[in-house]
């Protein structure tokens, strides 16, 4: 097993994810702006706007769900350790664009 510290292998993954929607819904807040633009980059570099983020299945990966288009997936399971970044955007900067859904809404 390598040397590697993976986010969410640590602690609960549920915890993680909880607190990336509360940075999101914070930074909406933050903006003004109901809802925030989310984009996540992968390690292979393949970056998708996405709708929502879960836990499930959980065991280190985690569900997306991209905003749907052409060769683009309804749904996502993704190791924790293959998201390079999760960008935030008000939705004034991308105009035409569809925000985050948080939990519940």
């Amino acid at each position: 097993m390598p040397d590697l510290w993976v986010p969410g292998f640590a602690g609960p993954l549920d915890d993680l994810v909880d607190r990336i929607h509360r940075r999101i819904e914070e930074f909406a807040q933050e903006h003004g702006v109901d809802q925030a633009y989310v984009e996540v980059e992968l390690a292979d570099g393949s970056r998708y706007a996405v709708e929502a983020l879960t836990a499930d299945p959980g065991y280190g990966f985690v569900t997306l769900r991209p905003y749907g288009g052409d060769d683009v997936p309804g749904e996502m399971i993704v190791a924790i350790g293959s998201i390079r970044r999760i960008e935030l955007s008000s939705m004034a900067d991308r105009p035409g664009r569809l925000g985050f859904s948080p939990p519940g809404a």
